[in-house]
């Protein structure tokens, strides 16, 4: 069986999705054809993060991720008002526990109003204002995050795109000719072929790359965050984060009210054996050899091994994880946090060890790749896909 398309999109998560929602809605009258190899969208890192809309006081000004961020959270609440998607516009804190992280807190102060986000100082008496359980030094508040349903935005952009959305389709081979487009053919043996071929596959973006004869010059290694949830929810009424350590990419361990009025804490970051890797059993050689060939990850490992030996000790111990989470709520207990589901990050590494902190968009003859998209790129999906879209049309007017 053989299919024809104009753009072939390998991934239904956030990222593809709105990749195939921007184009229709550019050009109403290409043809989008978007293979997913699970049974519905958004199985992966779209439905298993913690759903909050990030502000983007964060990130790098001037990098994609700090202006996909600005643009796309204000953006994400608009499109979840216009299809009724659960949201709700929390504010966060951000809190200083040790006098240590004062610098690193007075840092994002500076870093969210270069990139123009209103941003509030706060010591430890008006910390409790907004959370009266939460202990610091000091704190600020970022009043434009929020929170929302991504496993429902993106069965709204599926939904939405007037792409032709194919479940239960993984990718196995991939053929491209100069001049002739590509083919991709599906383990049940269809063949589809367009004109260009957009690489959204997440977790698994680095071996599509691969199957189109381009070298992505990384390597996606996995990192499991793990959460649990709080069983007594009204000890939080927002978002509240630690100040995040600058020479690690992960946030730590925060409090997030979401919209179903849950309060679940998480995640730790620890290497997962797997690319779908949910939890310590799981584990497949393909995926642990591939990860442990690289020899960025060996770099990193060396770079990072106190941090990492720490995660692991989160991770194995419900008291250490426990620990973590009274370092902002010290009215937790351990009995108060209950096991819930994992996710997995697809964290794009280099040959030399670096962890690349960008989105990373690559182009190759007749293809696109995301190669690193992982948090805030649910709440950056939005730009993020009119981007991918703008290069794919690019490609498509070249050939």
């Amino acid at each position: 069986m053989r299919d024809q398309t104009d753009v072939v999109v390998i991934g239904g998560g956030i990222v593809g999705l709105s990749t195939a929602y921007a184009l229709r809605r550019r050009q109403p009258g290409i043809r989008v054809t978007v293979l997913e190899k699970e049974q519905g969208p958004a199985r992966h890192q779209t439905g298993r993060n913690s759903g909050v809309i990030h502000s983007g006081v964060y990130y790098r000004p001037g990098s994609l991720k700090a202006r996909y961020a600005t643009r796309g959270a204000a953006e994400m609440v608009r499109f979840c008002a216009e299809h009724g998607i659960p949201h709700e516009v929390t504010g966060k804190l951000i809190v200083a526990t040790g006098r240590e992280e004062l610098p690193r807190l007075h840092a994002l102060v500076q870093r969210g109003r270069e990139n123009g986000i209103p941003v509030r100082e706060l010591g430890p008496s008006q910390i409790s204002e907004y959370e009266p359980e939460v202990r610091g030094l000091a704190a600020i508040h970022v009043g434009t995050t929020g929170v929302c349903d991504y496993g429902a935005v993106a069965r709204a952009l599926a939904g939405s795109s007037g792409a032709d959305i194919r479940y239960g389709a993984e990718a196995d081979l991939i053929s491209r000719r100069l001049g002739r487009g590509v083919a991709v053919r599906t383990k049940d043996g269809t063949v589809v072929r367009g004109r260009v071929l957009v690489n959204c596959a997440g977790l698994h973006c680095d071996r599509v790359a691969r199957l189109a004869g381009d070298d992505p010059k990384m390597r996606i290694v996995p990192f499991r965050g793990e959460y649990y949830d709080l069983a007594r929810p009204e000890l939080v009424r927002g978002l509240v984060y630690p100040v995040p350590d600058p020479a690690f990419p992960f946030l730590g361990v925060h409090l997030t009210r979401g919209v179903d009025g849950g309060v679940h804490a998480g995640p730790n970051a620890v290497l997962a054996a797997a690319r779908e890797g949910y939890s310590w059993p799981v584990v497949r050689p393909t995926d642990l050899a591939e990860t442990l060939t690289w020899p960025g990850f060996w770099h990193l490992a060396r770079r990072h091994a106190g941090h990492g030996l720490g995660e692991v000790g989160r991770s194995l111990s419900k008291e250490a994880f426990t620990r973590a989470v009274r370092r902002l709520l010290p009215a937790v207990r351990e009995s108060d946090l209950v096991r819930a589901p994992a996710g997995v990050r697809a964290q794009a590494v280099l040959r030399d060890g670096t962890l690349v902190d960008d989105f990373l968009i690559r182009q190759g003859p007749g293809t696109v790749h995301v190669l690193n998209a992982p948090s805030p790129a649910a709440t950056a999906s939005l730009p993020i896909g009119r981007e991918v879209a703008r290069r794919a049309l690019e490609v498509l007017g070249r050939g």
